[in-house]
């Protein structure tokens, strides 16, 4: 008797724009069905992605949201689930005595409590027999402090020790990696470079990444990503660095 074929889904936040757009078109071309979660819209008819426009930074309507079917119907019929923790910001930058405490809140909401709540419940929503595979979205600003981004910096660094703790748990059916993607030539890294030195003091090496021509395109970022994701040793190393695995 023949095998029947496994079903591989994913979720994805943050895909309307940057690496998660990326994400989200080689999800496409790898053909496994997508739910994407982000405030923005990709406006993409195609059949595999299923967009939910939601704001992550905003924890109430993350929960509330998880308390319809929707998250238990997608993952019912998959026999690998990959949750990929892609949305982020990186302000407020700037010394932390200068910056707006609303955006501090935003940040940690998004960055850190967002994948930190959707890794808990599509483990809770799946099947016992589907395996869950977890990529953080990490940065090497989370093993490197650089000054102007305290809340950047701590922020990556929590999804790294999730990751570790995860581990530590041993689940048998969970899979979970915090990877940096190196940098990537993205919206981000122009307003990065946009940001006046006296703020962030560290502008002029970024600046030199883009005019040397050594941005990673956001296409081939995310085809690196979930080669990497679909690999059997996927897991195997919980901190990593896109550009040595």
């Amino acid at each position: 008797m023949a095998e029947t074929s496994r079903i591989t889904q994913a979720i994805l936040t943050g895909h309307s724009r940057g690496l998660g757009a990326a994400i989200a078109r080689e999800l496409t071309n790898q053909h496994i069905q997508t739910l994407c979660l982000s405030r923005g819209s990709l406006n993409n008819k195609h059949l595999l992605l299923h967009e939910i426009q939601i704001d992550l930074a905003d924890s109430q309507a993350l929960q509330n949201w998880l308390h319809t079917d929707t998250l238990k119907t997608f993952c019912e019929k998959a026999d690998t689930i990959l949750l990929i923790n892609n949305a982020g910001v990186v302000t407020p930058v700037g010394s932390f005595e200068h910056q707006d405490i609303g955006q501090v809140a935003d940040a940690v909401a998004l960055n850190v409590s967002a994948a930190l709540v959707l890794s808990a419940a599509v483990y809770q929503a799946k099947k016992a027999d589907t395996e869950l595979r977890i990529m953080h979205i990490s940065s090497g600003a989370a093993r490197r402090a650089y000054p102007g981004w305290s809340t950047y910096c701590a922020t990556k660094a929590a999804l790294d020790m999730h990751a570790q703790c995860v581990a530590e748990d041993q689940l048998p059916d969970v899979k979970i990696c915090s990877i940096a993607p190196g940098v990537i030539d993205t919206d981000m890294q122009r307003l990065i470079r946009n940001t006046p030195a006296e703020v962030f003091p560290d502008r002029e090496k970024f600046e030199n990444l883009k005019t040397q021509n050594q941005l990673t395109p956001a296409d081939a970022c995310a085809k690196g990503l979930l080669d990497f994701m679909l690999k059997d040793v996927f897991g195997k190393q919980v901190l990593a660095d896109l550009r040595s695995v």
